[in-house]
């Protein structure tokens, strides 16, 4: 029997321990043949890396620090917050009111751009979700919505450490309109025609982007140094609202508020503001509030009163009713006053304003029209052929301003609790003897 032949390797199955050193295999024909060498990758295991030193305690802590020093201890928010108030140097107090402190300051970067900051107190009654009062929350809001030549400019604002807001805003130095009417300067047609242009620009642009300011006065109209009339205050201010939401009637200073909201209208639009607007420009002509109560006329409890304003709105203007105003009667809070008086025709009017021509008067009487849906709105005030009679409105770099205003007034402009409706007028307005103006 021939001897038994040694069976291959299979190329599938690796070579054996016991192959592994031999040099050459013996082939089916009898002949030697060579092995492939193995590579040196094959014959040399890999090296082993070396192990990575684990670092000193030392060590560790010294990469933390590093990292606390790069890293601040508080989030983005506050570094933003810190950079704003880093911004400005807060000098003096300037006053102080019931719900805000005002300061004088200045930029860092420039010592001679000066800005008022005002910080709001936080009182306890007022605190909501946000921790401020809703005046606050309104006030600040639209005075960064509304950029506008003839509105009070918001810089900046932030919180302080205490929770309270700080807004910086533009300095005064020249009072207000308020005080110019009651002031000895002079000043004539073609001045009021150029502050009354500007007032009504400011709110045309309000009404524009769908804003109500809802407390239009003197005391809110700041003057700048360059003659600028700018709106302040919007602490009462509110976008318009859709059919089917109720507005608040209790809005607007009395002596500036419009006989819809006296009546207690819930749905209102921009000619409330054009309301206020005429009796701006009423003011301005005679130098006194328009329709106002003297100290003789009534004691102080009526004078602050809703009836107290309409009885006297019934002696000049007239008697609001439904053979003037149309749908008068079913407003909520309406009350047919007495004695009846028919509405002031343009001859009373010519005699209460002797210093404004017949164009100027009918768009007084146009704006404090009973009926709000005859009234005309802030772009048809603008487009009146009053503005292009002469006298033409002064460039406002030559309107009159005072100077030098006593820095407390400046705090009493801006001091007070946004939008708060101050009616305790007592002093101000000359008694008009209306009843004896048939």
């Amino acid at each position: 029997m021939a001897p038994s032949k040694a069976a291959a390797p299979s190329p599938l199955k690796p070579i054996s321990s016991s192959m592994q050193n031999t040099t050459s295999v013996r082939s089916p024909l009898g002949k030697a043949l060579p092995l492939r060498k193995p590579s040196i990758k094959e014959a040399k295991p890999s090296p082993k890396r070396p192990a990575q030193r684990e670092p000193e305690q030392s060590e560790t802590n010294s990469h933390k620090a590093k990292r606390q020093k790069v890293e601040p201890d508080y989030d983005m928010a506050e570094q933003m917050n810190r950079d704003v108030q880093n911004k400005y140097v807060k000098g003096k107090e300037l006053g102080q009111g019931t719900y805000a402190v005002v300061y004088k300051g200045h930029l860092k970067s420039d010592p001679n751009h000066i800005v008022a900051i005002k910080r709001f107190k936080i009182i306890p009654d007022m605190k909501r979700d946000f921790g401020i009062g809703p005046d606050t929350i309104r006030e600040i809001k639209y005075l960064q919505e509304l950029v506008h030549n003839n509105i009070v400019r918001m810089y900046d604002v932030y919180a302080t450490k205490d929770e309270t807001i700080n807004m910086v805003i533009e300095y005064f130095a020249c009072g207000n309109l308020e005080e110019m009417i009651h002031s000895k300067m002079s000043y004539g047609l073609a001045d009021i025609k150029a502050w009354m242009g500007m007032l009504w620009r400011a709110i045309y642009f309000c009404h524009s982007n769908f804003v109500l300011h809802r407390d239009l006065k003197p005391g809110n109209l700041l003057i700048a140094e360059d003659g600028e009339l700018k709106i302040a205050d919007f602490g009462l201010a509110r976008s318009f609202a859709g059919p089917d939401l109720n507005m608040t009637a209790t809005t607007i200073t009395l002596w500036y508020r419009p006989p819809e909201l006296m009546f207690g209208a819930k749905h209102y639009s921009g000619q409330v503001d054009v309301w206020s607007c005429g009796m701006i420009l009423a003011e301005l002509l005679i130098r006194r509030a328009f329709i106002g109560f003297a100290d003789e006329d009534m004691a102080a409890e009526t004078r602050q009163t809703v009836l107290g304003q309409l009885d006297l709105l019934n002696q000049s203007l007239g008697t609001p009713r439904e053979d003037n105003w149309p749908g008068v009667s079913k407003l909520p809070d309406y009350v047919e006053m007495e004695p009846y008086k028919a509405p002031a025709g343009k001859g009373e009017f010519r005699r209460w304003f002797s210093n404004i021509d017949d164009t100027g008067l009918e768009l007084l009487m146009w704006t404090l029209t009973f009926d709000p849906r005859r009234r005309p709105s802030a772009k048809q005030c603008l487009e009146h052929e009053w503005w292009q009679l002469e006298p033409r409105p002064t460039d406002k770099e030559h309107l009159p301003r005072k100077r030098n205003v006593d820095e407390k007034h400046v705090a009493k402009e801006i001091g007070l609790k946004p939008g708060v409706v101050d009616e305790k007028f007592t002093g101000v307005a000359r008694k008009l003897d209306f009843g004896g103006m048939k």
